[in-house]
Protein backbone atom coordinates (compact mmCIF):
# COMPACT_ATOMS: atom_id res chain seq x y z
CA UNK A 1 0.00 0.00 0.00
CA UNK A 2 1.26 3.53 -1.18
CA UNK A 3 1.73 6.19 1.25
CA UNK A 4 -0.91 8.37 -0.08
CA UNK A 5 -3.06 5.10 0.54
CA UNK A 6 -1.96 4.93 4.25
CA UNK A 7 -2.51 8.98 4.87
CA UNK A 8 -6.08 8.61 3.20
CA UNK A 9 -7.03 6.43 5.58
CA UNK A 10 -9.04 7.44 8.73
CA UNK A 11 -6.90 8.08 12.14
CA UNK A 12 -7.63 6.07 14.95
CA UNK A 13 -9.41 7.94 18.49
CA UNK A 14 -7.87 7.28 21.29
CA UNK A 15 -10.66 6.24 24.65
CA UNK A 16 -10.44 10.03 25.72
CA UNK A 17 -11.43 11.36 22.33
CA UNK A 18 -14.18 9.30 22.25
CA UNK A 19 -15.11 9.79 25.59
CA UNK A 20 -15.32 13.50 24.87
CA UNK A 21 -16.74 13.00 21.85
CA UNK A 22 -19.60 11.16 23.21
CA UNK A 23 -19.74 13.77 26.39
CA UNK A 24 -20.20 16.62 24.00
CA UNK A 25 -23.18 15.14 22.12
CA UNK A 26 -24.98 15.27 25.99
CA UNK A 27 -26.48 18.38 25.93
CA UNK A 28 -27.29 18.91 29.52
CA UNK A 29 -23.73 17.78 30.89
CA UNK A 30 -22.62 20.27 29.02
CA UNK A 31 -24.59 22.77 30.19
CA UNK A 32 -23.96 21.95 33.73
CA UNK A 33 -20.43 21.66 32.90
CA UNK A 34 -20.63 25.72 32.18
CA UNK A 35 -23.04 26.28 35.12
CA UNK A 36 -19.93 24.34 37.57
CA UNK A 37 -17.80 26.43 36.05
CA UNK A 38 -19.39 29.79 36.61
CA UNK A 39 -20.11 28.75 40.19
CA UNK A 40 -16.24 27.99 40.46
CA UNK A 41 -15.18 31.09 38.90
CA UNK A 42 -17.25 33.55 40.97
CA UNK A 43 -16.14 31.54 43.85
CA UNK A 44 -12.59 32.77 43.15
CA UNK A 45 -12.68 35.80 42.22
CA UNK A 46 -14.82 36.52 45.21
CA UNK A 47 -12.08 38.88 47.37
CA UNK A 48 -12.15 41.00 44.27
CA UNK A 49 -15.94 41.14 43.40
CA UNK A 50 -18.24 44.38 44.00
CA UNK A 51 -19.41 43.12 46.91
CA UNK A 52 -19.58 43.80 50.37
CA UNK A 53 -17.74 41.78 53.60
CA UNK A 54 -19.43 38.55 54.39
CA UNK A 55 -18.76 39.77 57.79
CA UNK A 56 -19.73 43.03 57.83
CA UNK A 57 -22.82 43.76 59.73
CA UNK A 58 -25.19 47.32 59.74
CA UNK A 59 -27.39 46.30 62.38
CA UNK A 60 -29.95 49.10 61.50
CA UNK A 61 -30.15 46.42 57.73
CA UNK A 62 -31.40 43.64 59.69
CA UNK A 63 -33.55 41.58 57.44
CA UNK A 64 -33.98 44.23 54.70
CA UNK A 65 -36.08 42.70 51.86
CA UNK A 66 -34.23 42.14 48.04
CA UNK A 67 -33.87 45.23 46.14
CA UNK A 68 -32.23 45.56 42.54
CA UNK A 69 -33.37 49.61 42.89
CA UNK A 70 -33.76 50.73 46.64
CA UNK A 71 -30.98 51.28 48.66
CA UNK A 72 -30.85 50.28 52.52
CA UNK A 73 -31.96 53.89 53.55
CA UNK A 74 -35.21 53.81 51.12
CA UNK A 75 -36.20 50.34 52.39
CA UNK A 76 -35.93 51.36 56.07
CA UNK A 77 -37.78 54.64 55.50
CA UNK A 78 -40.56 52.10 53.74
CA UNK A 79 -40.18 49.54 56.67
CA UNK A 80 -41.15 52.51 59.26
CA UNK A 81 -43.96 54.09 56.47
CA UNK A 82 -45.39 50.56 56.38
CA UNK A 83 -45.48 50.15 60.56
CA UNK A 84 -47.31 53.14 61.16
CA UNK A 85 -49.47 52.81 58.35
CA UNK A 86 -50.30 49.43 59.42
CA UNK A 87 -50.67 50.62 63.31
CA UNK A 88 -53.17 53.76 61.73
CA UNK A 89 -55.35 51.26 59.93
CA UNK A 90 -55.76 48.75 62.88
CA UNK A 91 -56.90 52.13 64.92
CA UNK A 92 -59.57 53.23 61.63
CA UNK A 93 -57.20 56.76 61.29
CA UNK A 94 -54.80 58.23 59.07
CA UNK A 95 -50.97 59.02 60.46
CA UNK A 96 -50.92 62.27 62.38
CA UNK A 97 -48.96 64.88 62.30
CA UNK A 98 -46.53 63.98 64.85
CA UNK A 99 -46.27 60.60 63.00
CA UNK A 100 -45.24 62.42 59.66
CA UNK A 101 -42.99 64.66 61.29
CA UNK A 102 -41.46 61.32 62.52
CA UNK A 103 -41.08 59.70 59.12
CA UNK A 104 -39.85 62.68 57.84
CA UNK A 105 -36.97 63.31 60.50
CA UNK A 106 -36.03 59.38 60.12
CA UNK A 107 -35.79 59.96 56.57
CA UNK A 108 -33.54 62.82 56.46
CA UNK A 109 -31.32 61.12 59.25
CA UNK A 110 -31.16 58.36 57.10
CA UNK A 111 -30.10 60.71 53.93
CA UNK A 112 -27.06 61.95 56.12
CA UNK A 113 -25.06 58.59 57.12
CA UNK A 114 -23.65 57.19 54.05
CA UNK A 115 -23.85 53.71 55.37
CA UNK A 116 -27.40 53.58 54.57
CA UNK A 117 -26.53 53.80 50.54
CA UNK A 118 -25.61 50.07 50.36
CA UNK A 119 -27.67 47.98 48.07
CA UNK A 120 -28.82 44.58 48.59
CA UNK A 121 -29.66 42.80 45.98
CA UNK A 122 -30.24 38.93 47.77
CA UNK A 123 -31.43 41.27 51.36
CA UNK A 124 -29.92 40.66 54.07
CA UNK A 125 -30.09 38.12 57.55
CA UNK A 126 -30.30 39.03 60.69
CA UNK A 127 -27.37 40.66 61.89
CA UNK A 128 -27.51 43.00 58.40
CA UNK A 129 -25.11 41.35 56.98
CA UNK A 130 -25.30 41.34 52.69
CA UNK A 131 -26.99 37.95 51.39
CA UNK A 132 -25.16 38.11 48.18
CA UNK A 133 -21.96 37.99 50.08
CA UNK A 134 -22.60 35.28 52.13
CA UNK A 135 -24.03 33.09 49.29
CA UNK A 136 -21.15 33.19 47.28
CA UNK A 137 -18.81 33.15 50.19
CA UNK A 138 -20.95 30.23 51.63
CA UNK A 139 -20.42 28.60 47.94
CA UNK A 140 -16.86 28.86 48.11
CA UNK A 141 -16.85 26.91 51.97
CA UNK A 142 -18.82 24.58 50.72
CA UNK A 143 -17.60 23.70 46.97
CA UNK A 144 -14.27 23.34 48.69
CA UNK A 145 -14.96 21.44 51.47
CA UNK A 146 -16.53 19.44 48.99
CA UNK A 147 -13.61 18.79 46.60
CA UNK A 148 -11.01 18.22 48.92
CA UNK A 149 -13.19 15.53 50.80
CA UNK A 150 -14.16 13.92 47.54
CA UNK A 151 -10.38 13.92 46.51
CA UNK A 152 -9.33 12.53 49.95
CA UNK A 153 -11.77 10.09 50.40
CA UNK A 154 -10.95 9.13 46.48
CA UNK A 155 -6.84 8.91 46.95
CA UNK A 156 -8.03 6.83 50.17
CA UNK A 157 -10.09 4.42 48.25
CA UNK A 158 -7.63 4.66 45.37
CA UNK A 159 -4.75 3.30 47.92
CA UNK A 160 -6.71 0.95 49.62
CA UNK A 161 -8.59 -0.80 46.70
CA UNK A 162 -5.23 -0.95 44.69
CA UNK A 163 -3.49 -3.05 47.24
CA UNK A 164 -6.24 -4.94 48.47
CA UNK A 165 -6.64 -5.93 44.72
CA UNK A 166 -3.12 -6.39 43.58
CA UNK A 167 -1.50 -8.20 46.87
CA UNK A 168 -4.68 -10.37 46.73
CA UNK A 169 -4.55 -12.86 49.69
CA UNK A 170 -4.33 -12.38 53.54
CA UNK A 171 -3.70 -8.49 52.42
CA UNK A 172 -6.98 -8.56 50.90
CA UNK A 173 -8.65 -10.58 53.09
CA UNK A 174 -7.47 -8.31 55.70
CA UNK A 175 -8.72 -5.29 54.21
CA UNK A 176 -12.08 -6.15 52.72
CA UNK A 177 -12.96 -7.49 56.42
CA UNK A 178 -12.15 -3.80 57.41
CA UNK A 179 -13.97 -2.49 54.79
CA UNK A 180 -17.08 -4.95 56.07
CA UNK A 181 -16.70 -4.11 59.80
CA UNK A 182 -16.86 0.26 58.39
CA UNK A 183 -19.86 -0.52 56.38
CA UNK A 184 -22.01 -1.81 59.57
CA UNK A 185 -21.33 0.98 61.58
CA UNK A 186 -23.64 3.99 61.13
CA UNK A 187 -20.91 6.23 59.18
CA UNK A 188 -22.94 9.47 60.09
CA UNK A 189 -22.68 8.89 63.77
CA UNK A 190 -19.17 8.13 63.32
CA UNK A 191 -18.73 11.54 62.22
CA UNK A 192 -21.05 13.22 64.61
CA UNK A 193 -18.46 11.53 67.48
CA UNK A 194 -15.27 12.87 65.95
CA UNK A 195 -17.10 16.73 65.78
CA UNK A 196 -18.11 16.23 69.27
CA UNK A 197 -14.81 15.35 70.71
CA UNK A 198 -12.04 16.87 68.44
CA UNK A 199 -13.56 20.27 68.17
CA UNK A 200 -15.98 21.94 65.11
CA UNK A 201 -13.87 23.79 62.36
CA UNK A 202 -13.50 22.73 58.84
CA UNK A 203 -10.42 20.98 59.18
CA UNK A 204 -11.89 18.43 61.36
CA UNK A 205 -15.33 18.55 59.34
CA UNK A 206 -13.19 17.53 56.16
CA UNK A 207 -11.01 14.67 57.79
CA UNK A 208 -14.10 13.12 59.34
CA UNK A 209 -16.22 13.25 56.49
CA UNK A 210 -13.40 11.54 54.02
CA UNK A 211 -12.12 9.05 57.12
CA UNK A 212 -15.75 7.41 56.43
CA UNK A 213 -16.54 7.82 53.03
CA UNK A 214 -14.08 5.81 50.96
CA UNK A 215 -15.44 2.36 51.39
CA UNK A 216 -17.31 2.73 47.97
CA UNK A 217 -14.28 3.61 46.57
CA UNK A 218 -12.20 0.79 47.90
CA UNK A 219 -14.15 -1.81 46.61
CA UNK A 220 -14.67 -0.34 42.95
CA UNK A 221 -10.98 -0.27 42.91
CA UNK A 222 -10.34 -3.32 43.93
CA UNK A 223 -12.53 -5.03 41.92
CA UNK A 224 -11.42 -3.39 38.67
CA UNK A 225 -7.62 -4.06 39.66
CA UNK A 226 -8.45 -7.66 40.27
CA UNK A 227 -10.22 -7.85 36.65
CA UNK A 228 -6.30 -5.81 35.12
CA UNK A 229 -3.47 -7.25 37.26
CA UNK A 230 -3.58 -10.48 34.91
CA UNK A 231 -3.41 -8.55 31.95
CA UNK A 232 -0.81 -8.77 29.38
CA UNK A 233 0.61 -5.67 29.59
CA UNK A 234 0.96 -6.07 33.28
CA UNK A 235 2.62 -9.44 33.39
CA UNK A 236 5.02 -7.67 30.52
CA UNK A 237 5.99 -5.25 33.14
CA UNK A 238 6.78 -7.14 35.56
CA UNK A 239 8.76 -9.56 32.64
CA UNK A 240 10.94 -6.19 32.63
CA UNK A 241 11.69 -6.07 36.06
CA UNK A 242 9.30 -3.00 37.25
CA UNK A 243 8.69 -2.76 40.64
CA UNK A 244 5.05 -2.95 42.37
CA UNK A 245 4.48 0.75 43.16
CA UNK A 246 5.55 1.19 39.89
CA UNK A 247 3.25 -0.91 38.09
CA UNK A 248 0.21 0.19 40.59
CA UNK A 249 0.91 3.95 39.58
CA UNK A 250 1.46 3.76 36.16
CA UNK A 251 -0.37 1.29 34.84
CA UNK A 252 -2.86 0.00 36.76
CA UNK A 253 -3.84 3.32 38.64
CA UNK A 254 -4.26 4.99 35.14
CA UNK A 255 -6.25 2.76 34.36
CA UNK A 256 -9.04 2.49 36.49
CA UNK A 257 -8.71 6.70 36.60
CA UNK A 258 -11.68 6.85 34.45
CA UNK A 259 -13.96 5.20 36.51
CA UNK A 260 -12.58 7.18 39.82
CA UNK A 261 -12.82 11.17 38.04
CA UNK A 262 -16.68 9.93 37.05
CA UNK A 263 -17.00 8.74 40.93
CA UNK A 264 -15.47 12.15 41.77
CA UNK A 265 -18.23 14.31 40.40
CA UNK A 266 -20.59 12.43 42.06
CA UNK A 267 -18.88 12.22 45.55
CA UNK A 268 -18.67 16.34 45.83
CA UNK A 269 -22.34 16.60 46.05
CA UNK A 270 -22.66 14.34 48.59
CA UNK A 271 -20.33 16.08 50.79
CA UNK A 272 -21.78 19.09 50.88
CA UNK A 273 -25.26 17.69 51.39
CA UNK A 274 -23.77 15.96 54.25
CA UNK A 275 -22.32 19.17 55.92
CA UNK A 276 -25.63 20.67 55.10
CA UNK A 277 -27.04 17.68 57.99
CA UNK A 278 -24.31 18.45 60.23
CA UNK A 279 -25.03 22.33 60.06
CA UNK A 280 -28.47 21.00 61.38
CA UNK A 281 -27.06 19.79 64.18
CA UNK A 282 -25.10 22.26 65.00
CA UNK A 283 -21.64 20.72 63.89
CA UNK A 284 -21.23 22.41 60.62
CA UNK A 285 -19.20 24.84 59.65
CA UNK A 286 -18.67 27.96 62.39
CA UNK A 287 -19.43 31.42 62.38
CA UNK A 288 -18.42 33.63 61.35
CA UNK A 289 -17.84 31.49 58.47
CA UNK A 290 -21.30 30.00 56.28
CA UNK A 291 -21.74 27.47 54.00
CA UNK A 292 -24.95 26.55 52.29
CA UNK A 293 -25.93 24.64 54.61
CA UNK A 294 -25.27 26.65 57.70
CA UNK A 295 -27.18 29.41 55.47
CA UNK A 296 -30.41 27.60 54.76
CA UNK A 297 -30.07 26.19 58.75
CA UNK A 298 -29.45 29.92 60.20
CA UNK A 299 -33.04 30.50 58.14
CA UNK A 300 -34.59 27.96 58.64
CA UNK A 301 -36.74 29.25 61.57
CA UNK A 302 -38.05 32.49 60.61
CA UNK A 303 -38.36 31.32 56.59
CA UNK A 304 -42.09 32.34 56.85
CA UNK A 305 -41.43 35.74 57.30
CA UNK A 306 -37.77 36.57 55.84
CA UNK A 307 -37.97 34.04 52.96
CA UNK A 308 -35.60 35.25 50.68
CA UNK A 309 -32.55 34.26 53.44
CA UNK A 310 -34.06 30.85 52.81
CA UNK A 311 -35.01 30.60 49.13
CA UNK A 312 -31.40 32.22 47.57
CA UNK A 313 -29.01 29.55 49.67
CA UNK A 314 -31.16 27.11 48.95
CA UNK A 315 -31.34 28.45 45.18
CA UNK A 316 -27.96 28.33 44.76
CA UNK A 317 -27.04 24.96 46.31
CA UNK A 318 -29.75 22.76 44.61
CA UNK A 319 -28.65 24.29 41.33
CA UNK A 320 -25.18 23.19 41.96
CA UNK A 321 -25.89 19.93 43.17
CA UNK A 322 -28.45 19.72 40.14
CA UNK A 323 -25.21 20.42 37.52
CA UNK A 324 -22.79 17.83 39.17
CA UNK A 325 -25.31 15.11 39.49
CA UNK A 326 -25.39 15.94 35.57
CA UNK A 327 -22.12 16.43 35.38
CA UNK A 328 -21.31 12.96 36.76
CA UNK A 329 -24.19 10.75 34.92
CA UNK A 330 -22.97 12.89 31.85
CA UNK A 331 -19.08 11.76 32.18
CA UNK A 332 -20.25 8.33 33.31
CA UNK A 333 -22.35 7.54 29.78
CA UNK A 334 -19.02 9.24 27.63
CA UNK A 335 -16.71 6.94 29.51
CA UNK A 336 -19.38 3.54 28.50
CA UNK A 337 -18.31 2.79 25.31
CA UNK A 338 -21.63 0.32 25.47
CA UNK A 339 -24.06 3.19 25.78
CA UNK A 340 -26.73 4.03 22.94
CA UNK A 341 -28.20 7.59 24.97
CA UNK A 342 -25.84 9.73 23.59
CA UNK A 343 -24.49 7.96 20.65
Amino acid sequence: MSSDNLEALPKGMSLFQKALSRFFKNKMAVASLFVVIFYGIVALLAPWLPIHGFEEQVLDHQNLPPSLTKNGGELLVERLRFELEDRAGRENRSLTQQENEQLEKFEAQIRSDPKHARRYLLGTDYLGRDMLSRVIYGGQISMVLGLIGALTSILIGLIVGGISGYFGGRIDSFLMRFVDILYSLPYMLLVIIFMAVFGKNIFNLVFALAGVSWLTEARLVRGMVLSLKNSEFIQAARVIGASTPRILVRHLFPNVMNVVIVFTTLRIPSFILMEAFLSFLGLGVSAPMASWGSLVEDAVGSMTIYPWRLIFPALAMVIFLFCMNFLGEGLREAYDPHSEKIL
